[in-house]
């Protein structure tokens, strides 16, 4: 059962990084004044707070499976515009056309049948309205997370299986797929680089602890000696045995954008 405790993990490891992606997201899509919006997989709320704030909706709908990321969520944002809702992005639990733009930060590529999501999303979104989504290019740009995996694979080349690299969704071209077999016209892909600032080395491992997460559940499963080791690795490729200095490493997400068809 998830907790507040992972709910915040999740803030304390990918969430602060969200906030950033999130309001880059919104630029990306386009986003119009008087929209009304559904957020996928909300989280802890970093894109529909993006929204919020770079926008002016009439409405942002937020769903999420977790019901302690949802109650973080409303205990977090405040706004009479804003609502979150337990809810899967496979059965989405709206009528069709209800919404102008339905958006997916960082979840699609975690949802066991991607093609009947991106479906869903597609028939909740009206004639003419956009449906967007992004996912960390894992195996490339995303670098705290493959410095990470590529480091853990090197000492324990059985991990190997649980890189995040090797997760769909999260090379170049694929969301894009996804997006022209779901019936999406005018589809755009594109980049979407933020950088992810730590203030010690500290700050850059210590959440990795929390097991929140593919990474954070596998840092926390080793073994003290071989956790040590992995630290120690990170601490040297990483930081140049210099803890306690400020890095920033660059984080890339793919993101798509595509129109849902008028109906004839």
């Amino acid at each position: 059962m998830t907790t507040f405790a992972d709910a915040r993990g999740y803030d304390f490891l990918m969430g602060r990084w969200s906030n950033l992606l999130g309001r880059e997201f919104v630029g990306f899509a386009a986003i119009a004044d008087g929209a009304r919006v559904l957020d996928v997989g909300c989280g802890t709320g970093s894109l529909t707070g993006a929204t919020l704030t770079a926008t002016r909706p009439v409405e942002v709908v937020g769903i999420d499976p977790s019901p302690t990321f949802v109650e973080l969520a409303r205990d977090r944002l405040r706004d009479a515009r804003a609502r979150f809702e337990t809810g899967d992005a496979q059965n989405l639990a709206f009528p069709d056309g209800y919404f102008g733009y339905t958006m997916a930060m960082l979840v699609l590529n975690f949802v066991p049948d991607r093609a009947r999501a991106a479906g869903e999303m597609r028939r909740v979104t009206r004639g003419g309205g956009l449906v967007a989504a992004c996912v960390w290019d894992y195996g490339g740009e995303m670098s705290m997370l493959r410095r990470f995996w590529d480091a853990a694979v090197a000492l324990d080349p059985s991990a190997a299986s649980r890189h995040e690299g090797r997760m769909p969704l999260c090379r170049a071209g694929e969301l894009g797929d996804l997006w022209r077999a779901t019936g999406l016209e005018q589809v755009r892909e594109g980049p979407i680089v933020i950088e992810t600032r730590f203030t010690s080395f500290d700050d850059f491992w210590k959440p990795f602890l929390s097991g929140v997460g593919p990474s954070g559940g596998y840092a926390a499963s080793l073994p003290s000696q071989m956790q040590q080791a992995l630290e120690a690795k990170l601490r040297a490729e990483l930081w140049n045995d210099r803890p306690e200095e400020a890095r920033t490493l660059p984080a890339r997400a793919w993101a798509v954008v595509g129109t849902v068809p008028l109906s004839i």
